[in-house]
């Protein structure tokens, strides 16, 4: 089995923290979003290898970060985009990307980078096998409002029975992930985008593939983030610190109060302010304030400040009355 980590959308509900960064980067913890899912992967000795797609203005922060790192098996492949309005949409790049690697001959494995999952990739993968049908990774979010952001699945037993991809009047609150297994006989993109159909979101595809064939789901019910928004990252930091503090070792930390889930990172500041649900990028500067759920970009200067839910770009000055 080969599988692919999607990474190629420009994240514009984070901007303009992600403006000049993948989200995927983002740091969760000690480790990122991406590389919870590539450490995963690799884990597993069926999947040979790993394919993380992105576009031409991040290539370069992958390929650095890759280098930067010990995966034997993951590589890099780029789509021809620079902006959001460039976009083959994401069958559309599965379709090409399938087609630059000489893939399709074997099972894969297609994930986004932006999913922050509890459960074992291993085990979607042996349920995956199971069978050998069609397979997506599925979450009760539990809220119809959530659940009209998604692609909704109705099941009898772990068999979909249908999907709606985004509906209006959502009917249950069971979604899909965006995390799916196909045997290499349903790699079809090309049939699928010669009819015409959707070429955006997969849940499209899913949708026809329900309506051409079996497909299973594989229902969990531990923690899921989607990670699209300042509230969801912060959710899923959260989540990972689970209360708890990182302070980087060469970060400068005087006569502050540190809340939960507060991550400073390497060569910021923070001195006489208080901070809680925040995370503080490298080479930041905070004086004199209180800072709450908020995300605060590198080399940026904040003095004399009260600031809740805050999205704050790199490089920045900000100061009482300034």
């Amino acid at each position: 089995m080969k599988a692919i980590v999607l990474a190629g959308g420009y994240a514009t509900r984070l901007w303009p923290v992600t403006k000049h960064r993948p989200k995927m980067l983002l740091p969760v913890g000690d480790s990122t979003v991406i590389d919870r899912i590539l450490a995963d992967l690799e884990s597993d000795d069926r999947i040979t290898d790993v394919f993380v797609s992105t576009n031409e203005r991040f290539a370069d922060d992958f390929k650095d970060h890759l280098a930067a790192s010990s995966y034997q098996n993951v590589s890099l492949t780029v789509e021809e985009t620079n902006e959001e309005d460039e976009k083959f949409g994401v069958v559309g790049a599965l379709a090409q990307l399938v087609d630059r690697e000489e893939l399709g001959d074997e099972d894969l494995l297609v994930v986004a980078g932006d999913n922050l999952i509890s459960f074992d990739i291993s085990a979607f993968i042996d349920h995956f096998e199971q069978y050998g049908d069609p397979t997506l990774a599925a979450y009760d979010v539990g809220s119809l409002e959530k659940a009209k952001s998604y692609g909704l699945i109705e099941t009898e037993g772990d068999e979909v029975v249908d999907f709606q991809e985004k509906p209006s009047n959502p009917k249950s609150t069971l979604v899909s992930i965006a995390c799916y297994a196909f045997p290499a006989d349903a790699i079809r993109f090309e049939e699928y985008l010669s009819e015409g159909n959707n070429p955006d979101e997969p849940g499209w595809f899913i949708q026809w593939l329900v309506g051409n064939g079996t497909v299973r789901s594989f229902t969990f019910d531990e923690a899921w983030y989607d990670i699209g928004t300042p509230e969801s990252y912060l959710e899923a930091v959260g989540w990972e610190l689970e209360g708890e503090n990182v302070v980087a070792e060469d970060a400068t930390i005087e006569n502050t109060t540190l809340g939960d889930n507060v991550h400073v990172l390497s060569g910021a500041e923070v001195v006489n302010s208080s901070l809680d649900n925040t995370v503080v990028f490298p080479n930041a500067t905070i004086v004199d304030a209180d800072i709450r759920n908020s995300i605060i970009d590198k080399d940026t200067h904040i003095e004399s400040l009260d600031l809740a839910g805050a999205l704050i770009g790199a490089h920045t000055q900000l100061t009482n009355g300034g």
